[in-house]
Formats: structure tokens, sequence, C-alpha cells
């Protein structure tokens, strides 16, 4: 089995989620490039760390950036490799501090009143219920109970489920909305489409 694949079945064994697998599975990639595609159990912490040096001081990358890269090289040798790294002392790069441009509550219902259809449903339930865009884009018709005022998040972050408040001027959109889905199922069913 390849190395990339044993990494993928690794972490889905430990129901990481499919976009750290992806990044931590792009990180296995430039590292084995960088150092000549030499395979990692050759390679120790002098390797990682001098890889993790080259992303701070030659590609200028974020300490977020740098950091996820540490992980996923850590994840690599630790979980998959079954291999500690020990002493890994790479020059890291300098976390910047920024203040973070947010809106007025006016600029935000603004807005979402400039957004219309299903995306404005979909921003307000994003905005109101606090979900990431992956868990807005995820939701179904069963995790949503307007007579409980509730929405059940699954697989949330860490890959757990949690239940947040609905906001009261949703309630009736999403009423319609699923009023309208629930007629184009029905007209579906009667066409004999799949799905």
């Amino acid at each position: 089995m390849k190395l990339e694949d044993q990494i993928r079945d690794t972490m889905r064994l430990k129901h990481l989620s499919f976009k750290t697998e992806e990044s931590y599975v792009g990180w296995y990639r430039r590292y084995v490039l960088w150092h000549g595609k030499k395979h990692p159990a050759e390679m120790g912490a002098a390797e990682v760390e001098a890889f993790l040096t080259h992303l701070a001081v030659d590609r200028k990358l974020s300490a977020a950036s740098q950091n996820q890269a540490l992980n996923a090289l850590v994840f690599l040798y630790r979980e998959v490799l079954k291999v500690e790294l020990e002493g890994v002392d790479a020059q890291r790069a300098k976390h910047t501090k920024r203040l973070p441009t947010v809106l007025t509550q006016a600029e935000v219902a603004e807005l979402l009143k400039a957004v219309k259809g299903d995306a404005g449903i979909l921003c307000k339930l994003l905005y109101g219920c606090g979900l990431r865009v992956a868990e807005g884009l995820a939701l179904r018709v069963k995790d949503v109970d307007l007579n409980g005022s509730t929405l059940t998040v699954r697989g949330g972050n860490g890959d757990k489920d949690r239940i947040v408040t609905l906001p009261k001027v949703l309630l009736q959109p999403l009423a319609e909305h699923r009023a309208r889905i629930e007629q184009i199922y029905i007209q579906d069913r009667a066409a004999g489409l799949p799905g």
C-alpha cells in the first residue's frame, strides 16, 4: 500500500475531517518533493527541521501554515510510520498581530437583507446559528426542527454533533423553503426521477 493511502486510512480510522486529510496529504507531498522524493522512513527530525525552516525563511509562510505543516509531519511519523520525532527545532515564522475586520450590526443587517433566495437563507443560518460554511451546506431537512426551534449540526468540528437554537426570524422562511422543496420532491417522485 502506498504511504499516501496509509496516511488517508489512518486519518479516517481516527475520524479526522476530510479537509484535514487533504491538508496533511498535501504537506506530506511537499515534504517528500522538497527532499527529492526521498521516502520519509529514510528521513527524520533533521529533514523535518530543514523543511520547516525552508517554509519560514524561503517561502515566508505564516506561523499558522508552518504549524500545520509541522502537525502533518508529526502525524505522519507518529501515527503512520510509528516513529517519534525528537528535537525538531526549526526557525519559526513570526506570528503577526492584526486586528480583525468586523462588520457593524447595521452592515451585517444590510448584507443579509441583500442576499435573496436559498443563498439568503443559508447566509442567515450561518450568521444566526454560528455555523461554518461546510456545516451549512451539509444541512438536511431532518436536521431542522421548526417546532422546537433547533438545528442539529452533524459531524461538526472534531466530528461532533451539536444542537443550536434557530433564530425566530428564520422560522417562517425555513418553513416556506421546506414546503417548496417538498413540492419538488413530490414532483420528482411522480416523474420517477432518482434521488
